[in-house]
């Protein structure tokens, strides 16, 4: 009997509950440093009785079945994961010294525990022999979770013998604490810097909604008080401003202010993020990619890029690139055109000579051309987005899909920050709770990491007792938070983000696998998991969609017909120089961990500006250090994959293709359409192969046309370097 079976469920510490959500406010660091010890102790125990019983049927050469190997490896993977996620969680949300402290300390344990036992030979034997002796009575999803269980276990180490194995785990654990402290770095150094605007001339052309972001964050540091507990917007007009490089405050900057200088100033210290100073990741990179080389080596693959292409859609690096390849010879003319449009603009207005066009001018110009050309500005669209009926139109666009409904239940679950929020959703058809989600949606750059995400809170699972474990989503944004009585006025790249993020949370919520290694967003190809995220993008421009969303927070009044054409027609706007952007970043990934190694004559910065000469049309400026606050690949698991993104885009074109074939205004199609959606992309999960699940919807394989028309960039064609 475990000793926490003599205890009633209250006296278990919150962090060991292992099941149901988590009580966030009641777990502190000391929670943390005093309670992932005592359940790492506990999992060892059961893993060694599980392998002596494991050994014992093997040595007996009895028959094993499902319930012998799998569901005890769950038992003890999901006890893991329910603890440390809350610790990530909350390292990533409410972040302290005391936590992230209890955060690093704690995890070399978790990665030594995490490696004994995906290296345990005798489960990696039992998972061999089940799959050999008993294939005729696994079904199709149990037989995929073993063999990409068997592969994952070999790309963690499970040959491995001797002090090669130690030097091996060794290593796991040195990579785990320098993705935090690189991610740490990032988070520091963005909240270390920030400069004090106090003249009218700093803050020209900046909308009053970005002026009231750094008026709350003068007075937030001190630098300003104000005789009430609201902030108006004659006090915001009034100054001074604290400018920052949280995105909040750095993305309307660079877009709008009129200032050069102090353009030029935030985007150098941007993209220097990280690279100098106590801060610095510049060494942590080196180490990162030496690390992961010699891992893939000794795991016998020539590049950690070979590996981590081991268990994705893609191939090869060459198929990868190839994709790539194609995207960037269709982009590359279109971006040159675009860019010669934002130097005649520049030159239109005097402001600058054309050929002295910077990397810091290119958000303003192209704002200003965006304007000129289609008489849209952004920034002014924002009073018709308030995040209440973003929502409402987003869930409206669900029940229309998908036949859901998501209800508000704030105050029906513990939350770690007052703003955030908690939904159920639920089946109409079967009239049944199926999933639950959170809210995150607002930045604070204080305790908060930058982007946005979505992560698993529970997981799907049927259990013995007949009840169910629904999945329960984080959904994480930094969108601007609400000023006083003004509600958050979401840019439309921020409703973008949401789509996006919301799909994710989808395929997370509407899974129907009932095994928990394969269900919702578990055991999908890393490549093809953001096509319900990226496909969900495509609704912000469908009509019905967005007249449902966007009124007048005020007055009530509905955006004009014309702002919604403005958006249509802008949909493509730069649509090369973004497209350049993200292939700059996958290629410079892929060649980061194919090509560079200790001994390189180049560094990690210098391959990249090799890479910058056919995918950017500016070369990166001395200070851009980008590399140093890439969260996604040195800690955010996109390692060798960023590609994902655009391969996935490939995906999610393709598919909503299908429901513009049938008319996005053709309802009772459209239905129909949702229903086989969310039937297989969505249902599906890890439990198939997402070839074999594309092709169940689309009744083909994918291919890059679709992208090519929505991006506008099959218009031009001329020779590219």
């Amino acid at each position: 009997m475990n000793s926490s079976d003599d205890h009633s469920k209250n006296d278990i510490s919150p962090l060991l509950a292992g099941e149901g959500l988590p009580n966030y406010s009641q777990i502190d660091s000391n929670h943390i440093n005093r309670d992932i010890p005592i359940l790492i102790d506990k999992l060892n125990s059961q893993l060694n009785k599980l392998e002596v019983r494991l050994e014992s049927k093997l040595s007996n050469k009895s028959v094993l079945d499902w319930e012998d190997i799998m569901t005890p490896i769950h038992q003890i993977t999901e006890s893991l994961r329910w603890s440390w996620s809350v610790v990530c969680h909350l390292n990533s949300v409410k972040n302290s010294t005391e936590i992230r402290e209890a955060h690093n300390q704690q995890q070399p344990e978790v990665v030594r525990f995490s490696n004994r036992l995906s290296q345990s030979k005798v489960i990696y034997l039992a998972l061999s022999e089940l799959i050999k002796s008993c294939s005729n009575n696994l079904n199709k999803t149990q037989h995929r979770i073993i063999q990409r269980e068997l592969l994952s276990m070999k790309l963690r180490g499970v040959g491995l013998k001797g002090e090669e194995k130690i030097l091996f785990n060794k290593k796991c654990e040195q990579l785990a604490e320098l993705s935090t402290k690189f991610s740490n770095n990032v988070l520091d150094a963005t909240k270390d810097w920030s400069i004090l605007l106090t003249k009218d001339s700093e803050v020209d052309g900046l909308p009053i909604r970005a002026l009231e972001i750094l008026a709350t964050a003068a007075i937030e540091t001190g630098d300003k008080s104000i005789g009430s507990d609201q902030q108006d917007k004659s006090e915001a007009l009034t100054g001074p401003w604290r400018l920052g490089l949280d995105l909040p405050r750095y993305i309307p900057f660079i877009t709008h202010a009129k200032n050069r200088a102090l353009r030029e100033k935030i985007y150098k210290a941007h993209v220097s993020r990280a690279s100098e100073g106590k801060f610095n990741n510049k060494q942590l990179i080196e180490e990162i990619l030496s690390i992961r080389t010699d891992q893939a080596k000794c795991l016998g693959y020539d590049s950690w890029a070979d590996l981590s292409l081991a268990n994705k859609m893609a191939n090869n690096v060459n198929e990868v690139e190839l994709l790539l390849e194609e995207l960037r010879t269709a982009a590359f003319p279109v971006a040159q055109e675009e860019l010669k449009e934002l130097k005649k603009c520049a030159k239109r207005n005097g402001a600058i000579e054309a050929n002295d066009l910077a990397p810091w001018d290119i958000s303003f110009w192209s704002e200003r051309l965006r304007q000129e050309r289609f008489k849209l500005n952004q920034e002014e669209l924002r009073p018709w987005f308030p995040l209440p009926q973003v929502l409402d139109g987003l869930f409206n666009l669900c029940t229309k899909l998908f036949d859901i409904s998501i209800e508000n239940a704030d105050g029906e679950a513990p939350i770690w920050n007052e703003d955030v929020r908690f939904f159920k959703v639920w089946d109409n058809e079967s009239k049944s709770h199926i999933a639950s989600f959170y809210l995150d949606p607002f930045s604070r750059p204080e305790n908060k990491r930058g982007g946005a995400w979505m992560d698993e809170c529970l997981i799907r699972k049927n259990k013995k007792n007949g009840r169910k474990v629904l999945p329960v989503a984080y959904l994480v944004c930094n969108q601007t938070p609400p000023v006083g009585d003004t509600p958050s006025l979401m840019s439309f790249e921020e409703v973008e983000t949401l789509f996006h993020e919301f799909g994710h949370g989808l395929q997370h919520m509407l899974t129907k696998v009932n095994y928990p290694e394969a269900a919702g967003i578990n055991n999908v190809d890393w490549d093809a998991v953001e096509l319900p995220s990226q496909f969900m993008e495509n609704w912000c421009l469908d009509y019905s969609t967005i007249m449902s969303i966007a009124k007048h927070w005020e007055t009530g009044e509905p955006l004009p017909e014309k702002e919604f054409k403005k958006l249509r027609l802008s949909r493509t706007f730069n649509s090369g120089l973004a497209t350049l952007r993200q292939i700059h970043f996958a290629v410079t990934d892929l060649k980061l961990h194919s090509n560079w190694h200790k001994e390189s004559k180049l560094t990690p910065d210098e391959i990249r500006r090799q890479v910058a000469v056919s995918t950017t049309l500016i070369p990166p400026i001395p200070e851009d250090q980008f590399l140093c606050s890439f969260n996604h690949i040195f800690s955010g698991g996109y390692s060798a994959g960023y590609y994902s993104y655009k391969w996935a885009e490939v995906l999610s074109a393709d598919a909503f293709e299908a429901f513009e074939e049938i008319g996005l205004q053709n309802e009772s199609e459209i239905k129909l359409k949702g229903k086989l959606f969310r039937d297989t992309i969505l249902s599906l999960g890890g439990s198939r192969s997402p070839n074999e699940i594309f092709e169940s919807f689309r009744g083909r394989s994918a291919n890059t046309k679709a992208l090519i028309r929505h991006s506008g960039l099959a218009v031009i064609e001329k020779e590219s370097p």
